[in-house]
This record gives C-alpha cells, sequence and structure tokens, in this order.
C-alpha cells in the first residue's frame, strides 16, 4: 500500500529520469519529480476508515516538445488503475529552460487489518 511504490513502477516503464522531491544530477532534456501530495481516508464505516486515497504530483520538465511524454504519462497511469485528478501547463521557466507541465494522479488502497 505505497503510493510511491506504485508510481515507481510506471514510470519504469516510460524510460523517463525520475526523482521524488527534488531531481538532484544533472538534470536530462526531460525528466519528472514526483511530489506527494495528500493522504485522505474517503470511506469511512463503524467510525473506521475502511479506504485511504493517495495523491501525488508529477512534474513533467522538458527543454522542447512535452506533448508525446505527457500523452504516454496519462496513458500508462490510466492503464494502471490510478485516477488523473488534475493536468496543466504550468508555465516555461526562463532561468532554466524548461517547460513546466504537472499531472496530479490518484490511487485508492483498502486499510490494512
Amino acid at each position: 500500500m505505497s503510493l510511491l511504490k506504485d508510481i515507481n513502477a510506471v514510470l519504469d516503464t516510460l524510460g523517463i529520469p525520475f526523482e521524488t522531491g527534488v531531481f538532484k544530477d544533472t538534470p536530462p532534456d526531460k525528466y519528472i519529480v514526483i511530489e506527494p501530495l495528500v493522504d485522505t481516508f474517503a470511506v469511512h464505516g463503524d467510525n473506521r476508515p475502511l479506504a485511504e486515497v493517495q495523491e501525488a504530483r508529477l512534474s513533467l520538465y522538458a527543454k522542447d516538445s512535452y506533448t508525446k511524454e505527457k500523452n504516454a504519462i496519462v496513458r500508462a497511469f490510466l492503464g494502471a488503475d490510478f485516477t488523473i485528478t488534475d493536468r496543466r501547463y504550468i508555465g516555461y521557466e526562463t532561468e532554466t529552460g524548461y517547460f513546466h507541465y504537472v499531472v496530479d494522479v490518484a490511487k485508492n488502497y483498502e486499510m490494512e487489518e
């Protein structure tokens, strides 16, 4: 029951370098940074949580067109039973030369006993 583990498994199939929190090494022309967002108890029964929703933001950075990678990310996560809660273009970062696009993903997990 780990969102980051499940995200890593999907991103491994895409061939885009990624890290959690911050990209520590010299960044390549395209890379992803995973940012955990929130864990919530979405479903309750008898005053106990029955399910948890975990959400994270995937920030795609690209020196040139990001459209192909954006579409691949969305297809891969939908195919892995994630919910896409938001997708948006953040902007062009003049100081770094990267375009920034985000995809927010969520996944439901049953509570473990």
